[in-house]
């Protein structure tokens, strides 16, 4: 049941020249280490390969290394191929990278990688790269110089500009940049005039930290993956970290063994994380919330919510409960499969059996109501006390190496740096940052009042090139597109964007390989104004990345930029330069040969980014860090307090790491944990909501409610109650004034000279109202409770709404989606398609549910892992998983190719069967990698000579629908409708 596919002829072929194989023949007495190091394969190679049968991998060509080869240096990086954070170790001799092998030192990959870490170095060795810049011209890919495609595209965006407005070209960026490359972006939007930039987080983990911040605080994972270690109950629902995060598994499986923890896995699909549960729960896809409310429900009959944690630390629990009480288990039942006394058994054990974790990816996060399924997780932790503590907490695993920072930095359609929003303050704060005029950034925007009003999500990208311009809420259409390593495959609705793609006047890619953009731009018939631009990877480039538990780690450049690839900070000085801002952007940056300097990027982000903590992280701290890894601890990750450098530090400086690098906070590895005090990583929930609110009662009255905690506050806390954030006029009342510096008082008095007592812990550039509140063992954003109602949301209780394309139309009249309505400048007609879906039968058309997910061996949109030879060899073909009876009555066979059908546009997709009782009757699954196929063609063709990835497919979005969640613009793919026939 659990073999990715059918073992074909050549198996046996393959198991021949397999290089295990090969150096056991030869008897050559290897340790692993070395083992490791001469195998090109992989570093780390034997988790991964205790994963693949015998036969799939072939003998390495490497050089022959021993333990150091005799001049050569180590560098270090992280790998770039999700976000659990593995550091990768090179071995660099003439500047050539030789060897590899996973960091033995690391506190988070101990010296593992899964398949796709252990071959990252062939992709700054692929000689399928872009090597230098190239232009189409009619219809034909042609060479250019850096300097003339940096003159044209610059030309070309001051004419659009000139034309239809800074709000038509869209700025995206990438999850895989560094920090300093992520924030520099948005910094380039800014610069620009647009709040139209965007990156990976919004078809991923946007309705995350969306859902997640507006429950207690910050939109992101509580705890660590070697913090799981401690949990007596571990909840994985929506995700599958045994293939998309497999390091992460070894913390997760280790401490289930250690501490005989129960392990259930909540999922549409038997995976191979399921393979390891004590419990495994089958439910339709889309139906989360129903399952979640029916584990609370019974945790309410049977009275195992944590009252004391509830009264003290929450808001909104009645509410909550008369949303639960509709979900008795047989409706549950009725709506998701899963059978009452099934989800009372895991109920009892996550209530009762702590501390319990929740663990989820975007079998969560894709939906329409993406934001409400994961507000119904965190509700299911707040009920039972399982937040805040070891053990326990939300647990989400992301999925980019970059892809928790990035959105941090703020390359984000909703806010500035550090999630300080779209308002005047905010932009007043980030100017006083950058030392530039805030009444120029208004001369760059169309209309001023643009500034405040969040961007379009890439997920609509298209729809704002091709809706009518009365419906697209700015001054024209998009009209160009600057894409910075992001894959246009991994975005729903192909059909659509490839209609979008001929539109476009510009079109410019910048990424190490050409991606779907271009072959798809090709096959849409577009003859001109296309440029490729050859960035560097993350391993000739260097900086910090952020992984899903918060920690910073700093990346060393490994190898310099292979042919004539460019840093992705080199690429944006030189476009600042030529439309003319370079002065003003990198005023307090260093630039040398056109390279601005990545310390000096992250010491800016230090200065400015006091709101999320990101202050204390100062580049000399983070390389101590990396230089020291075999110093922290395995479970705390803590270092000994008594070294120097690092003494008491948590790894990586996990944020928020409160105050000036100076005030030597040690990060916090677990956020709101009241057990430990706010300068040993300590904290609480983060009052953003107000101090209190007014509720109507039924008798007609109104009474006013404290959303500041009640009796609870962090470990030796000066203040033994709730309180709001820190402001000079609270330190006035308080009498901690006194505390600040001449210095620090200078700078507030600048800040905001009119009225001084307004500047915040989050608006003082000096630092001294957070190194005060922390003097006095208090959090500077202050102490309140977390929201089981999130008013302001589109639905402040989560509300079960059937999926766009539901397959249960008889339930939509109960439970619709909510009304058409006008979001992100675009209108969302998610009502009418779901109204016009029901009247049409599209149900009966396409009767089976289509979801898609992650495999080991590929990496988002799949570009750069299809072309990596050694993870190409192990799965060569796009293929569709389908239960066994559904095979039988369509006459499909195992490997057999099939035509799978969507529910809009007349879309198709030719691809192979696997015939499987791992998806349950009714439900398929594909996995969304792959591109460079288009409807049954192949496109090899369209990509510049010797830059087609090895392994093409049809990509899973050419059939996905439309589908987006109110609160962000997320995407649908997770659930939608198909046909499969045989081909």
């Amino acid at each position: 049941m659990l073999i990715k596919r059918t073992q074909r002829q050549n198996s046996q072929a393959m198991r021949q020249g397999s290089a295990a194989g090969t150096l056991a023949d030869r008897g050559q007495g290897f340790d692993r280490r070395t083992f490791l190091r001469r195998s090109g394969l992989a570093a780390g190679g034997l988790a991964a390969l205790s994963t693949l049968s015998p036969g799939s991998v072939r003998k390495a060509e490497a050089a022959a290394a021993g333990p150091l080869t005799s001049g050569a240096t180590v560098r270090k990086s992280i790998c770039t191929h999700c976000a659990v954070g593995c550091t990768v170790t090179a071995e660099v001799l003439n500047g050539v990278w030789i060897g590899q092998e996973p960091s033995w030192d690391s506190p988070i990959n101990r010296g593992s990688h899964c398949a796709k870490g252990a071959s990252v170095r062939e992709l700054v060795h692929s000689d399928r790269r872009l090597r230098y810049p190239m232009k189409l011209v009619n219809g034909q890919w042609t060479r250019l110089s850096w300097d003339v495609a940096i003159d044209e595209i610059g030309d070309k965006l001051m004419q659009i500009r000139a034309k239809s407005g800074a709000e038509s070209v869209y700025w995206l960026g990438s999850a895989k940049m560094t920090n300093e490359a992520s924030y520099l972006f948005r910094k380039l939007g800014a610069y620009w005039g647009t709040n139209n930039t965007d990156h990976q987080a919004r078809i991923c983990h946007s309705t995350t930290v969306t859902g997640v911040a507006n429950t207690w605080g910050y939109g992101a994972m509580t705890n660590s993956f070697n913090d799981i270690r401690n949990a007596k109950t571990q909840i994985i629902m929506g995700g599958n970290p045994a293939e998309a995060h497999p390091v992460s598994l070894q913390h997760l499986l280790e401490g289930a063994e250690l501490n005989k923890a129960n392990l259930v896995v909540i999922d549409p699909r038997l995976t191979r994380t399921a393979a390891h549960a004590t419990e495994y729960v089958r439910l339709r896809p889309g139906t989360d919330i129903p399952v979640l409310y029916g584990m609370m429900w019974h945790i309410l009959k049977n009275g195992w919510e944590d009252k004391e944690f509830i009264e003290q630390r929450v808001y909104g629990f009645d509410d909550i409960r008369r949303e639960v009480e509709k979900w008795p288990p047989d409706e549950v039942e009725r709506v998701s499969g899963v059978p009452g006394a099934q989800l009372e058994r895991v109920a009892k054990m996550f209530a009762t059996e702590k501390p319990a974790t929740l663990i989820w990816c975007m079998g969560q996060t894709q939906h329409t109501v993406g934001t409400a399924n994961v507000r119904a997780s965190c509700i299911a932790l707040l009920m039972t006390g399982n937040v805040g503590k070891s053990g326990t907490g939300a647990n989400i695993f992301r999925g980019h190496d970059n892809v928790q920072g990035a959105t941090d930095v703020g390359l984000d359609v909703v806010t500035l740096p550090f999630y300080y929003g779209l308002a005047e303050g905010a932009w007043k704060h980030w100017s006083r940052v950058w030392e530039t005029d805030f009444e120029w950034f208004k001369s760059r925007f169309d209309d001023p009042k643009m500034m405040n009003i969040p961007g379009i999500p890439l997920t609509r990208w298209f729809d704002a090139v091709l809706l009518p311009q009365s419906d697209v809420a700015q001054k024209d259409n998009v009209r160009a597109m600057f894409v910075q390593g992001h894959a246009s495959n991994s975005i729903t609705r192909i059909p659509e964007s490839m209609k979008g793609l001929k539109a476009l006047e510009l079109l410019v890619v910048a990424d190490p390989h050409p991606t779907t953009w271009a072959s798809l731009s090709v096959q849409a018939g577009r003859k001109d104004n296309v440029y490729l631009l050859p960035i560097c990877t993350q391993f000739e480039a260097t900086g910090s990345r952020v992984a899903s538990n918060r920690s910073l780690q700093w990346g060393e450049q490994i190898v310099k930029p292979i042919f004539e690839s460019k840093d992705d900070l080199e690429l944006m000085y030189l476009v600042a330069r030529k439309l003319g801002f370079a002065d003003k952007m990198f005023k307090n940056i260093k630039v040398e040969n056109n390279l601005p300097e990545a310390e000096d990027l992250l010491r800016e982000i230090n200065r400015g980014s006091w709101s999320t903590g990101y202050c204390g992280q100062s580049p000399e701290r983070l390389k101590a860090h990396m230089k020291n890894q075999d110093k922290f601890d395995l479970v705390t990750m803590r270092a000994p307090k008594d070294l120097p450098e690092i003494g008491g530090d948590y790894y990586g400086l996990p944020w928020p790491c409160w105050g000036s690098p100076e005030v030597r906070h040690p990060g916090t590895p677990l956020l709101y944990n009241t057990n430990l005090a706010v300068m040993d990583g300590g904290g609480c929930f983060r009052p953003r909501f107000g101090l209190e609110r007014e509720e109507k009662l039924p008798d007609g009255t109104t009474r006013k409610v404290s959303l500041l905690a009640n009796g609870s506050y962090s470990k030796d806390s000066e203040i033994k109650d709730g309180y709001p954030e820190f402001t000079l006029a609270s330190l006035k009342k308080l009498g901690w004034d006194k505390d600040l510096t001449d210095a620090e008082m200078a700078v507030i008095n600048k800040v905001s000279p009119a009225n001084p007592d307004t500047v915040s812990w989050s608006t003082d550039l000096s630092g001294g109202i957070q190194r005060v509140a922390l003097k006095h063992n208090c959090v500077p954003y202050g102490n309140g409770k977390a929201r089981m109602n999130a008013f302001g949301l589109p639905d402040p209780i989560p509300v079960h709404r059937e999926p766009i394309y539901t397959p249960r139309a008889e339930l939509v009249a109960k439970y619709p989606t909510l009304p058409d309505a006008k979001q992100f400048r675009l209108p969302n007609i998610g009502f009418s398609v779901q109204k016009a879906a029901v009247d049409k039968g599209i149900a009966k058309q396409f009767p089976l549910i289509l979801s898609s997910g992650r495999l080991v061996e590929y990496e988002g949109g799949g570009e750069e892992t299809r072309t990596n030879p050694w993870l190409a060899e192990l799965q060569q073909d796009m293929f569709i998983e389908i239960n066994t009876t559904d095979a039988a009555d369509r006459g499909i066979k195992d490997g057999g190719w099939v035509w799978v059908t969507g529910a809009e546009n007349g879309s198709k997709a030719r691809m192979k069967a696997l015939v499987t009782p791992r998806v349950g009757k009714g439900v398929a699954w594909m996995p969304f990698h792959f591109g460079g196929w288009f409807e049954g063609n192949d496109l090899r063709g369209n990509y510049p000579k010797g830059t087609d990835p090895i392994v093409l497919g049809e990509s899973a979005n050419t059939i996905t629908t439309y589908g987006y969640d109110p609160a962000t613009g997320m995407q649908e793919p997770k659930v939608t409708l198909c046909q499969i026939v045989a081909a």
